[in-house]
C-alpha cells in the first residue's frame, strides 16, 4: 500500500471519531463540515439542510468568517446546482462551476469559486442534505478540476457516515423532547398537587387569621404562624420544581444565560439563602459539556438549599482553557464526604460524578462539618 492511501484512510478515520463523539444535530452538521474541508484540503466547504418549503432549514459553512456570512445574506434558497444536489442523488465534481448552465450567480459578498465538488448526504432514498466544497487548495490541471476521484471516493465515505451520524443525532434530539415533554407533565402534576395545594391552604389561613385579629389576637398569632409555615413549604417546593426543571432554552440561550435565569429564580423563591451568579469569559461549549454543568450547578444548588441551611450560595463559571470550570459555594452545616459514602447516602454526588465523567471532566468535592461545602466541575472544550 502507498503512503497516500494509508493517509486518506488516516484521515477518514480521524473525521469518522470526532462525528461519532457529537450528538447534538448543531454539532454533527459543523464537524461534518469542518472534516470534508479538511480531508480534502479545500478553500470552503457546506453542508445544507433542507426545509419543506424550497430553502434550506439549516445551511453550515467553514473556510468563510462570521463576517464574510453576515455580508452575504440570508441563507440561499434551492435553486441552480444546489437544488440539484438536493433533488438528484448523483456526485457533482466540476472543473469551474461558473460554467455551469445550472450556475445562477454569487451574492455581492460571496468568494468567487471555480473548481467544485458535490456529495449528497442520504439515508436510503432519503437526501438528508448535500455536501459541496470548493477551490482545492493545489496546482490546477489545464482546464480540469483540482478534486480528483480519489477525492470524491472519500467524500464518499464521508457522506455514507455523516447520514449515519446525522440521523443518531436527530434521533437523540427526538428522545431528548419527547423525555423533556414527559418531565414537563411530571412537574405540571407536582406543582398542582403540592405547591398549588399549600398555596390554598394559605389562603385560606390567612383569610381565618384576619377574621380573628380583633376578637382572638391569640388565636390569630397562631393562624399568622400557621400561614407562615406554609409559605416556607410552599416555597420549598416549588424552589425543587425549578432546580429539576429541564431548560428547553439552553441551546438558544446557552449555558450563562440559562444558569444565570435559574439562580435568579431560586433567590427569589426563598428568603432563607442569597443565591449569586457569576460568569467569566466563558465561551459556548458543545452541547454535552453545557447540559452536564447545568446539571451538576442544578443538583449542588439543590443540595445547598433543600439540606446545608446555608445562608448564602454563590455559582461561578469561569473559562478554563477551551473548556469551563463551574464552582457551587455554600456556606451552611457542610458533611462529611467520606461518613456520607459509608453511611450510602451519596446527596447527588454520584450522579453528579457520572455527569463530570460523561464528559471527559472531573468532579471536586470539599466539604467538612461546619465549614460549608464547595463542589467544583471542570470539563474540555469541543
Amino acid at each position: 500500500m502507498t503512503q497516500a492511501p494509508r493517509s486518506g484512510l488516516t484521515a477518514v478515520s480521524t473525521a469518522l471519531l470526532a462525528m461519532s463523539r457529537h450528538l447534538e444535530v448543531r454539532d454533527v452538521l459543523k464537524t461534518i463540515v469542518v472534516s470534508a474541508r479538511e480531508l480534502l484540503d479545500a478553500e470552503y466547504a457546506a453542508l445544507g439542510v433542507p426545509d419543506d418549503h424550497g430553502g434550506f432549514a439549516q445551511f453550515v459553512v467553514d473556510g468563510v468568517s462570521d463576517e464574510q456570512w453576515k455580508a452575504i445574506g440570508p441563507l440561499p434558497r434551492q435553486h441552480g446546482i444546489l437544488a440539484a444536489m438536493l433533488k438528484d442523488a448523483t456526485p457533482q465534481r466540476l472543473a469551474d462551476v461558473r460554467l455551469d448552465h445550472r450556475f445562477e450567480g454569487w451574492p455581492d459578498a460571496h468568494p468567487d469559486m471555480s473548481d467544485f465538488i458535490g456529495m449528497p448526504v442520504a439515508d436510503g432514498d432519503e437526501i438528508l442534505g448535500a455536501l459541496f466544497l470548493a477551490d482545492k487548495k493545489c496546482p490546477k490541471p489545464a482546464g480540469g478540476c483540482g478534486f480528483t476521484a480519489e477525492d470524491e471516493e472519500l467524500l464518499s465515505v464521508l457522506a455514507q457516515h455523516a447520514a449515519i451520524a446525522l440521523t443518531n443525532a436527530r434521533l437523540y434530539e427526538r428522545s431528548r423532547e419527547l423525555t423533556i415533554a414527559g418531565e414537563r407533565a411530571r412537574l405540571a402534576h407536582e406543582l398542582h398537587d403540592a405547591v398549588s395545594q399549600k398555596l390554598f391552604s394559605l389562603r385560606l389561613t390567612a383569610q381565618a387569621a384576619a377574621a380573628l385579629v380583633d376578637r382572638d389576637p391569640a388565636r390569630a398569632k397562631g393562624e399568622l404562624h400557621q400561614v407562615a409555615r406554609l409559605a416556607a413549604e410552599a416555597a420549598d417546593e416549588l424552589r425543587a420544581a425549578v432546580v429539576e426543571l429541564r431548560p428547553a432554552g439552553l441551546d438558544e440561550d446557552g449555558l450563562v444565560a440559562t444558569l444565570r435565569t435559574q439562580v435568579k429564580v431560586l433567590d427569589r423563591a426563598q428568603s432563607a439563602a442569597r443565591v449569586t451568579f457569576a460568569a467569566h469569559g466563558v465561551r459556548a461549549l458543545p452541547a454535552a459539556q453545557e447540559e452536564a454543568l447545568l446539571r451538576v450547578a442544578q443538583e449542588a444548588l439543590h443540595n445547598a438549599l433543600r439540606h446545608s441551611g446555608a445562608r448564602a450560595v454563590d455559582v461561578t463559571l469561569t473559562r478554563r482553557g477551551h473548556g469551563a470550570a463551574l464552582r457551587v459555594a455554600d456556606d451552611g452545616q457542610g458533611f462529611d464526604p467520606s461518613a456520607v459514602r459509608r453511611a450510602g447516602r451519596h446527596l447527588g454526588l454520584v450522579s453528579m460524578r457520572d455527569r463530570a465523567n460523561g464528559v471527559g471532566g472531573g468532579l471536586t468535592v470539599v466539604s467538612a462539618p461546619g465549614k460549608g461545602t464547595t463542589i467544583e466541575m471542570e470539563v474540555p472544550g469541543g
